[in-house]
C-alpha cells in the first residue's frame, strides 16, 4: 500500500470525455477474456495484454495498472433444452440466447515487481478508487469509435430544440426509480422534454423494447422531443435525444437547460442503457454471420498460423477480404511480420499507438499470421451435451479500421463499401507511411506501368505512360462461350413472363466470358475521335493501343461489371468470368518506340513550349459533370482514357478519386493550345509577362481567368490589383 501511495502522482482520474481502452490491447488482440487478462495503464488509459504490459512500463515508466480478467461462467447443467415456438431471442418460447456469461475480477498491479492489491477495497487511496470506478463505468474507447462510425452521418440540431415549450407543471424527476407512467416497464424509458412525462419506448419486432407509450403520447399531444433516461450522463453528447416529427435522433444544444427544468442534475447520473444507435450496432455486431453460406453448407474449419479469421464489425467484409489477401502476399508478410518485431515498432511508435498506422498494421499482421488467435473454441451442444470445437473466435480489427479510415469520409462510416476502392486507399496509405524511410514499401509489389500508343492519320505516333495498381478490364459479352444456352434461356424467360411465372434460381443462365478475351480487349486497337494532332494542327481520328511496361509481383484485375445503358442508366452485368489456373500475359508487354516510327512534334508553332497531345472531349466531360463529378476530375478522366468513352472515363474517375494529385492542375502536355487572347491580355494588364500568362491559362484548361491567376501567381498577392 505504501508503494501505491508513493506512485499516486502517476494515477489520473479520467474525465467524462477521456478515451479509455479496456476491451483490447493496443498492440495485440488480447482481451480481458485472454489467459492473462488486460492491464489498463492508470495514467494513459491504454490497455495491454500480459505479455506486453512490461513493454509499456519500460517505455513510459508508468507503474500502476488496473488488471481486468474475465472468466466464463459455468452453464447450469439442469437447464432444459427446449425447441423454440416463438420468433424471438432470449424470451420464453423463443430461441435460446446461448451467449456465454462472464464474471469480471479486478486488482491493482504495480510494476515492475508485479505487486497486487485487491479491488474493491476500502484500504485503497480514494484517488485510486475514484479512478478505477470511472474506468469501469466509462464506455470503452473501442466501443465509442465503433459507435461514431455507425453514426458517422452527423446528427442535426433539431429545429424544435431552440424554442421548445416546457410546461410549468411542477414535475420533478428523481435521479433513480424511474417507471413508465402507463405500464410497469422500468427500462427503455423516455422523458418527454415538454411535460416531463416518463413513458416506455417502441415495441421491437421480437416483443422486446417497450409498449409504444412514448410515441403514442407524442401522437396525442404533439410534444416533439424526448430523451432516453439511462443515457443521460455528465457527457451530454452521448445522450439519446429523439425528435418524433423529424423521426430521427437529433442534437439538442439546450439539453442541459431542458433537463434542469425538471430538476435533473445530469452531472451525477451514470449510464445504464444503450442508445438507439448502440442497440443497432450491438445487434449488427453480434449477428452470427457464419450462418450465411452461399451453398447453405458448413465450411471446413482451419486453425493455425495464417488461418485466423477476422470478425465482421457490422459492415467490414470489404476490409476483411482485402486484408486477408494482403497478408497472403510475400511482400506484406515480410514487411509487417517476418522482418518487423512487435516490440521494436511499439518502442518507436507515438505516445498513443492506437492512431499509428504502422503500429496497427504490425499488430494486424501478428494477429493474422502468428496463429495465436486461431485456436478452436470449445462449445457445448445443448441438445446432445457433446463438446464441439468447430469454430474459432478470430480477431476484431477495430483499431486498424479506425486508423486506416480516419482520413476517408466513406470508410470511416458503417456503410457498405467497395473492396477495390478500399484496396486503392490502403495502398495509398501504405505508400505514404513508407516513403522517405529506409523500410521496404510492400505496395510496390502491386505497381506496374501502362503505356498507351496513339497513332494519328499522319502516321506519326505519341506515347503516354503512367503507373497503376489495378488493371481495369472491359467484359466483351459478345464473346460469350455459351451463346446457344443463352438464346434458349431468353426464349424460356419470355415464355414464363407471358404466363406470369418466374424462373427459379436453378434455371437462370448467365453469359460465360473467358478472362483471356477480357485481357485481349485491353490490348486491342480502338479509335479515338477528336484527337488533336500536332503534325496536322487539326483534330483527327487516332488509333490507340495499350500495353504494360512492367509486370507486378501480384496483378489485381478489376472487371468492369457496371455499364451505361441508354439514357445513361448504370447497370451491373450478371456474368461469369472463366479464369484458368495459369495466365500468360507476356503478349501484353509494350515494346516502346519502334525503329522507323516518327513521333508527333511537341509543338506545331515551334515556340519551344510543349503542346497538346490530347484534348478532353467536351461531351464526355459534360456528361460526367451532369452526374455530379468535379469538372477538373472529369477532364482528367477523359484525357487519361484517351476520350475512349464515358464508361471508361467514369471507371478511371472512380478508381482515382483518392489520388494525391487528383486536384492538381492538368499538366501542360494535355492542354488546349488555343488560348483566348483576351484572357492573355487581361493577365498582362495585371503585370504578368505574356509567356507566363499563356502558361497559366494552359494549365487551367483555359477555363477561368481567376483559376489561372491564383494557381500561377508568382508575386505576393498583396501587391496585385483587386478585380
Amino acid at each position: 500500500m505504501e508503494l501505491l501511495r508513493s506512485n499516486l502522482s502517476r494515477v489520473r482520474i479520467p474525465e467524462p470525455t477521456t478515451r479509455i481502452y479496456k476491451h483490447e490491447c493496443c498492440i495485440s488482440f488480447d482481451t480481458p477474456k485472454s489467459e492473462g487478462g488486460l492491464f489498463v495503464d492508470m495514467s494513459t488509459f491504454l490497455a495491454f495484454g500480459r505479455d506486453y504490459v512490461d513493454w509499456n512500463y519500460e517505455k513510459t515508466g508508468n507503474p500502476v495498472y488496473l488488471h481486468i480478467k474475465q472468466t466464463k461462467k459455468a452453464d447450469a447443467e439442469d437447464r432444459p433444452s427446449k425447441k423454440p415456438t416463438l420468433l424471438a431471442i432470449g424470451l420464453d418460447g423463443g430461441f435460446d440466447n446461448s451467449e456465454p456469461q462472464y464474471e469480471e475480477f479486478y486488482e491493482i498491479v504495480i510494476l515492475p515487481d508485479n505487486v497486487t492489491l485487491p479491488f474493491p477495497s476500502v484500504e485503497l487511496p480514494e484517488k485510486v478508487r475514484l479512478a478505477v470506478d470511472a474506468i469501469l463505468l466509462a464506455e470503452g474507447a473501442e466501443r465509442k469509435e465503433q459507435l461514431a462510425s455507425w453514426t458517422a452521418d452527423k446528427k442535426l440540431v433539431s429545429k424544435y430544440a431552440t424554442d421548445l415549450q416546457q410546461l410549468d407543471n411542477g414535475v420533478a424527476v428523481p435521479p433513480v426509480g424511474w417507471k413508465c407512467a402507463k405500464c410497469d416497464k422500468t427500462d427503455n424509458l423516455w422523458l418527454n422534454l415538454t411535460d416531463g412525462t416518463i413513458l416506455c419506448g417502441r415495441k421491437n419486432w421480437d416483443g422486446t423494447g417497450g409498449n409504444d407509450h412514448a410515441v403514442n403520447h407524442y401522437k396525442e399531444t404533439g410534444y416533439p422531443l424526448a430523451v432516453k433516461l439511462g443515457t443521460v450522463t455528465a457527457d451530454l453528447e452521448g445522450a439519446d435525444v429523439y425528435s418524433y416529427p423529424e423521426d430521427e435522433s437529433i442534437v439538442d444544444p439546450l439539453l442541459a437547460h431542458h433537463l434542469a427544468h425538471f430538476g435533473i442534475d445530469f452531472s451525477s447520473l451514470q449510464k445504464t442503457e444503450m442508445t438507439t444507435a448502440e442497440r443497432e450496432l450491438d445487434q449488427n455486431f453480434n449477428f452470427d454471420w457464419n450462418r450465411i453460406q452461399e451453398t447453405g453448407e458448413d465450411v471446413e474449419p482451419l486453425f493455425g498460423p495464417g488461418y485466423t479469421g477476422l470478425v465482421n464489425l457490422g459492415n467490414s467484409c470489404y476490409l476483411a477480404a482485402t486484408m486477408q489477401v494482403m497478408f497472403s502476399t510475400r511482400s506484406f508478410c515480410s514487411r509487417y511480420y517476418l522482418d518487423q518485431r512487435l516490440k521494436e515498432v511499439f518502442t518507436t511508435a507515438p505516445a498513443d499507438p492506437t492512431v499509428d498506422l504502422n503500429m496497427q498494421l504490425t499488430k494486424l499482421a501478428h494477429g493474422l499470421l502468428s496463429g495465436k488467435y486461431s485456436g478452436p473454441v470449445l462449445e457445448k451442444d445443448n441438445t446432445t451435451n457433446a463438446v464441439s470445437s468447430q469454430k474459432q473466435e478470430g480477431i476484431r480489427p477495430r483499431m486498424f479500421k479506425s486508423v486506416i479510415a480516419a482520413s476517408h469520409p466513406e470508410f470511416s462510416t458503417m456503410r457498405q463499401q467497395d473492396a477495390l476502392e478500399f484496396f486503392l486507399h490502403f495502398i495509398d496509405q501504405v505508400e505514404r507511411i513508407n516513403s522517405g524511410t529506409h523500410n521496404f514499401d510492400p505496395s510496390r509489389s502491386f505497381k506496374f506501368g501502362i503505356e498507351e500508343r496513339l497513332q494519328c492519320s499522319s502516321g506519326k505516333v505519341t506515347y503516354n505512360r503512367r503507373n497503376d495498381y489495378i488493371l481495369s478490364l472491359n467484359i466483351p459479352l459478345e464473346r460469350a462461350v455459351n451463346k446457344k444456352e443463352l438464346a434458349e434461356f431468353q426464349n424460356l424467360k419470355a415464355e414464363r413472363a407471358a404466363g406470369g411465372k418466374e424462373l427459379s434460381a436453378d434455371e437462370i443462365v448467365r453469359p460465360r466470358v473467358s478472362l483471356k478475351d477480357c485481357l485481349d480487349c485491353f490490348s486491342a486497337p480502338e479509335e479515338v475521335h477528336d484527337f488533336y494532332s500536332t503534325a496536322l494542327t487539326a483534330r483527327t481520328t487516332a488509333i490507340k493501343t495499350a500495353g504494360l511496361t512492367s509486370f507486378p509481383d501480384y496483378l489485381v484485375l478489376h472487371m468492369r461489371k457496371f455499364v451505361m445503358e441508354e439514357g445513361w442508366v448504370p447497370k451491373k452485368l450478371d456474368v461469369y468470368i472463366d479464369v484458368p489456373e495459369t495466365i500468360d500475359i507476356s503478349s501484353m508487354r509494350s515494346n516502346g518506340i519502334q525503329p522507323g516510327e516518327e513521333l508527333l512534334p511537341d509543338s506545331a508553332a515551334g515556340d519551344g513550349e510543349q503542346s497538346i497531345k490530347l484534348l478532353a472531349d467536351d461531351d464526355i466531360v459534360a456528361q460526367l459533370v451532369s452526374m455530379g463529378f468535379n469538372l477538373l476530375h472529369c477532364q482528367k478522366a477523359a484525357i487519361n482514357t484517351s476520350n475512349s468513352g464515358v464508361e471508361a472515363a467514369m471507371d478511371w474517375l472512380l478508381n482515382h478519386m483518392s489520388d494525391p494529385d487528383i486536384d492538381a492542375p492538368i499538366s501542360e502536355n494535355v492542354q488546349n493550345p488555343d488560348i483566348d487572347q483576351s484572357k492573355v491580355d487581361t493577365l498582362v494588364s495585371f503585370g504578368f509577362e505574356e509567356k507566363l500568362a499563356r502558361k497559366a491559362l494552359k494549365a487551367s484548361v483555359n477555363l477561368s481567368l481567376l483559376l489561372a491567376f491564383t494557381i500561377h501567381c508568382e508575386v505576393p498577392c498583396y501587391s496585385l490589383p483587386i478585380a
